[in-house]
C-alpha cells in the first residue's frame, strides 16, 4: 500500500486515513454518489426490513458450512492445523499491492492438497485508480490462479475508505472491471461480492440495486456483531444477528444482480490484552471464554436460519483475533480453537 494508505502488520488492515485533507478532498469528489444511495435505500430498506420474515431459508450442508481464513506469511503450519480442525474449506487474501509475490501465493495454495480456495483480491488506491495495471495483474492471478481456486471475492470491507474506495459507484466501476476480464478470458470461475463490512446495509443495498452490468455468484457480507458482544444482542432495537442475516437474505433474493448464496467471509471478536495485535479498542475487547461462547453461538445462528451457505472465520493465527496465538515461541491454541473443531466433528 502507498501512502496515505499504510498496512498495520500488527492486526492486518489499513490503519484509519490520518491525511484529513486528501480524506475530506476525496469524499467531496464522491458526493453525487450519495444521491442513489439515498434514493435507493428510501425504497429497498424498509421493504427489506418488511419482508425479511416472508423468505425462508434453504438446508444448508454442514460438512461445506464452515470455513477459515488463512494467511500466507503465518506458515505452512496452517496446513497442518487446517488438517487438525477438519476444515474443507479456507479463504487465503492476495493484496494486489502484492501480485509480485503471485507465485509464492500460489505455492502456498497447493499445499492445501485437501480444501477448496476462495481467494480474496484486496484493493489498494493504485489498482482503483488505474485501470490498465488492475486489468494486467487480474489477468496475472487469474492465470497463475485458476487451475487450483476457482472462487474470488472481488474486494473487501469496501465502505470503509482506508480500504481504497471512496463510493459504491467506485467499487462497482471496478467491479464490472474485473467481471469483463473473467467472463472474455476465464468464464469457468466464480466472482462474489460485494464485502461489505458491518450492519451497514444501506450501503448493501446500493451494491445490489443498481445500473451496472454486473453479476455476483455468490454475495458475500463480512457480518461482524462485536460490538454488540452476544450475537443475540440486538441493534436499531430488533437487529439481532438472526434478523441481521433475515434481512441480508431478502435483500439479495430481491436483487437481480446476484445469485441467493450468501457467505459470511469474515467474523470474530477482538481478544482482550492482546494490543496491538487486536483490530479494535480495548474497550470493544472480550476473553478468550467470551470468544468461544460467542463464536459458537453465531455460527449455530447463521447455519440454523438456512440462508448462509457457509461462514470463514477470521482467522486461523492471529494474537489478536484468532483461533491460535502467535506471540511465544510456541504457538498457543486457544479454547476456541477447540470447541470449533468439536463443532467440525
Amino acid at each position: 500500500m502507498k501512502a496515505p494508505f499504510i498496512w498495520d502488520k500488527y492486526s492486518n488492515q489499513p490503519y484509519p486515513i490520518k491525511d484529513k485533507t486528501y480524506k475530506k478532498m476525496m469524499r467531496k469528489k464522491h458526493l453525487f454518489d450519495y444521491v442513489p444511495l439515498f434514493l435507493t435505500n428510501i425504497i429497498m430498506f424498509p421493504l427489506s426490513v418488511l419482508m425479511m420474515k416472508l423468505f425462508k431459508g434453504k438446508s444448508v450442508n454442514p460438512d461445506n458450512f464452515y470455513g477459515m481464513g488463512v494467511e500466507l506469511d503465518k506458515g505452512d503450519v496452517q496446513v497442518e492445523l487446517i488438517e487438525a480442525l477438519g476444515v474443507k474449506h479456507i479463504l487465503l487474501r492476495m493484496p494486489l499491492w502484492e501480485v509480485e509475490r503471485v507465485e509464492e501465493y500460489v505455492r502456498f495454495v497447493k499445499k492445501f492438497k485437501h480444501q477448496t480456495i476462495l481467494l480474496n483480491i484486496l484493493q489498494d488506491r493504485e489498482h482503483i485508480e488505474d485501470k490498465v495495471l488492475l486489468e494486467k495483474d487480474m489477468r496475472t492471478i487469474f492465470e497463475k490462479f485458476s487451475p487450483y481456486v476457482h472462487e474470488y471475492q472481488i474486494g473487501n470491507a469496501i465502505n470503509r475508505t482506508k480500504w481504497g474506495f471512496f463510493s459504491m459507484k467506485e467499487y462497482l466501476t471496478w467491479y464490472s472491471s474485473i467481471q469483463q476480464i473473467r467472463d472474455k478470458e476465464y468464464p469457468n470461475l466464480k466472482l462474489i461480492g460485494s464485502s461489505v463490512i458491518d450492519f451497514e446495509y444501506h450501503y448493501t443495498i446500493r451494491t445490489l440495486f443498481n445500473f451496472f452490468p454486473l453479476k455476483y455468484d455468490k454475495f458475500s457480507s463480512l457480518l461482524y456483531v462485536d460490538r454488540r458482544g452476544s450475537p443475540s444482542n440486538t441493534q436499531m432495537g430488533i437487529f439481532d444477528t438472526k434478523n441481521k442475516i433475515d434481512m441480508l437474505y431478502a435483500m439479495v433474493k430481491l436483487s437481480p444482480k446476484t445469485t441467493n448464496d450468501i457467505y459470511i467471509t469474515e467474523v470474530n471478536w477482538p481478544l482482550s490484552n492482546t494490543a496491538p495485535y487486536a483490530p479494535t479498542s480495548e474497550r470493544e475487547c472480550v476473553s478468550e471464554e467470551s470468544y468461544e461462547a460467542f463464536m459458537v453461538e453465531y455460527l449455530a445462528t447463521a447455519m440454523k436460519s438456512g440462508k448462509i451457505q457457509r461462514v470463514y472465520w477470521h482467522q486461523l493465527i492471529a494474537a489478536g483475533y484468532g483461533l491460535v496465538d502467535d506471540r511465544g515461541e510456541v504457538l498457543r491454541k486457544t479454547e476456541a480453537f477447540y470447541s470449533y473443531k468439536k463443532l467440525l466433528s
